[in-house]
């Protein structure tokens, strides 16, 4: 069965996790999708008949969280070539750390360092705001998924 659609987070608490999972409930039936943990992909094994959304939160002083580490660090030291992947990039963070969402921001750089090639704009959840990370998030895909005809 070939993947059309492929979530991986990278999470600390678990929250991206969650989130891919609403992602996963709120794509069109007809879609096939899986979720997996950054823990779990290797880059260079990256598909490109699969479009791939990241999700990622951002730990501490604006790092990747642990289980985005072995990921980032295969993007950043092994730089394999990803011209052929097409991914789009969700980051949550709080506004109130100087170093919101910085966990997502550099996955992306290292993606687009490995040059994948990114659609639509990163979006970003900010836990300081009164919305749920899905309210955010949803409308994000689906505009993606719509004016890309991703899937």
């Amino acid at each position: 069965m070939t993947v059309q659609l492929h979530f991986i987070y990278g999470t600390e608490t678990g929250t991206a996790e969650i989130l891919c999972d609403d992602l996963k409930d709120a794509v069109d039936g007809s879609i096939e999708c899986e979720i997996s943990s950054m823990e779990d992909v290797a880059p260079a094994s990256m598909s490109g008949d699969t479009f791939y959304v990241l999700v990622s939160s951002t730990f501490g002083s604006g790092d990747v969280p642990g289980g985005a580490e072995t990921f980032y660090k295969a993007l950043t030291n092994g730089k394999p070539d990803l011209g052929h992947v097409r991914f789009a990039i969700f980051g949550l963070g709080d506004s109130s750390f100087e170093t919101f969402a910085q966990g997502s921001e550099k996955i992306m750089t290292a993606m687009l360092d490995c040059k994948a090639n990114m659609v639509g704009e990163r979006g970003i959840f900010d836990a300081s705001s009164p919305d749920m990370p899905e309210d955010i998030a949803v409308p994000w895909l689906q505009g993606i998924l719509a004016e890309n005809k991703v899937a």
